[in-house]
């Protein structure tokens, strides 16, 4: 495995490290409470990186399966466009601007929070097969396309910077949600 894999690896262990904590001891009436209304609670939060994961997921086994075909090998380095690494820094916390969450991507209302983090758990352990899958795949000619935007493509190690992007974006926002319940 190239050192690029490797440490989304070791970001996704972060990750898994992190998120059980969001929701310890906290009741599902907790887990659910929403410091507004036009703002998502924790079990949201989780709910939509499970809606998101579940649409990732074809987009990545579509490029790995793509690049293997087309015999794109390369343990790299690899260099990224200017547009790429934007796109990555964009998807960030703390988020710059807020955007609209297409209706496909909404999360449900109202989730247990044992449910939702063992879902996202499992979701965590199938990004981590697909990072093992890329192993020695060229990361920047493997071609991959968002599946929030559908016009939208990018590379395959784009897209695995940017799913985890993502997830530390809605981490954060659950973060920030878990210090209101705490201080209720």
């Amino acid at each position: 495995m190239n050192s690029e894999l490797e440490g989304y690896q070791d970001q996704l262990l972060t990750i898994r490290q992190d998120a059980p904590g969001l929701l310890a001891r906290l009741s599902d009436e907790q887990t659910n409470w929403r410091p507004a209304p036009n703002r998502w609670s924790i079990a949201e939060c989780f709910g939509h990186l499970n809606v998101s994961a579940k649409q990732f997921m074809p987009m990545f086994d579509a490029a790995i399966l793509g690049a293997r075909a087309r015999g794109l090998s390369s343990n790299g380095p690899f260099s990224y466009s200017l547009f790429e690494r934007f796109f990555v820094q964009v998807v960030e916390p703390p988020p710059r601007f807020r955007i609209r969450t297409p209706a496909a991507f909404e999360p449900v209302r109202q989730m247990k929070g044992a449910d939702v983090l063992q879902e996202f758990l499992g979701w965590q352990d199938q990004f981590a097969a697909r990072l093992g899958q890329a192993s020695g795949i060229d990361l920047k000619r493997a071609r991959t396309r968002s599946p929030f935007v559908w016009w939208l493509r990018y590379s395959l190690g784009t897209g695995f910077a940017a799913f985890l992007a993502h997830e530390r974006r809605h981490l954060w926002q659950a973060r920030e949600v878990r210090n209101l319940v705490d201080s209720r």
